[in-house]
């Protein structure tokens, strides 16, 4: 059974409409929608916006329906660099905390280099972080096998799908000097609000995580009027749809 987060309901207002034989679960605060999507055994919730959101229903999920595979998908703003239009899709191949750290003086200074890990625990080790000997920073990894298979099927599919890395921020860029900022730090091609900590716990409990985004603007200074949110969630949705049924 493959495992669906997004954020608010209008970015899977489209699954649940695909959705057969479907049923509502309420636990933890949150409902999940089960049922089968062209055949396929699937859990839907929206989390809520924010990074403690999206750790709350990521916990709650692995907890209750044990996925094979986590996909965290919606809307998210591209980099000006990051080669991709507004209307396209972009998967994540690593993701970022991009506000933990400290501001000094001399800039940001980011977790490693304060020398305080985020995450010790590796792929597969369950919850037992404390005999796990690897540490993770800012950057969570995402394994690479479910990447180039989503990106396999995406382009199969007609899409062109950008990957590279996302950044979660708990403040949207909204100025060009911004994100030109953290592109440069990070050599991002896309931001959102929740990946990296739903990416975390997947970490923690060994399952695959996967990261599917609809982009509905560049980063640049904030102009709402140029922002396609609608069109982008549906886009995204037509994705992860194609992705599920064929994976």
């Amino acid at each position: 059974m493959t495992g669906l987060i997004c954020a608010v309901e209008f970015e899977y207002e489209e699954v649940l409409k695909n959705l057969s034989r479907r049923r509502q679960v309420e636990y933890g605060g949150l409902i999940f929608y089960k049922g089968l999507l062209r055949d396929r055994p699937l859990v839907l919730v929206a989390s809520g916006v924010g990074k403690t959101n999206a750790a709350h229903a990521a916990t709650l999920f692995l907890e209750k329906f044990r996925p094979e595979m986590i996909i965290n998908f919606g809307v998210g703003g591209a980099y000006p660099d990051s080669g991709i239009s507004v209307g396209g899709i972009a998967v994540a191949d690593q993701e970022i905390y991009g506000d933990e750290g400290v501001v000094t003086p001399d800039g940001f200074m980011d977790m490693r280099g304060m020398g305080i890990p985020l995450l010790s625990a590796s792929p597969g080790s369950g919850l037992n972080v404390n005999r796990s000997r690897k540490r993770l920073f800012n950057k969570i990894p995402i394994h690479s096998m479910p990447v180039k298979k989503a990106c396999r099927i995406l382009r199969k599919l007609s899409f062109n799908p950008g990957k590279g890395p996302f950044v979660t921020l708990s403040t949207v860029t909204g100025t060009a000097a911004r994100a030109a900022e953290l592109q440069r730090r990070y050599r991002a091609i896309c931001e959102n609000m929740e990946g990296a900590s739903v990416a975390h716990i997947c970490m923690l409990y060994g399952v695959p995580f996967l990261e599917i985004r609809g982009i509905s603007n560049i980063v640049e200074d904030r102009d709402r009027r140029s922002w396609r949110l609608k069109e982008a969630a549906a886009e995204c949705q037509r994705a992860v749809m194609g992705v599920v049924s064929q994976w």
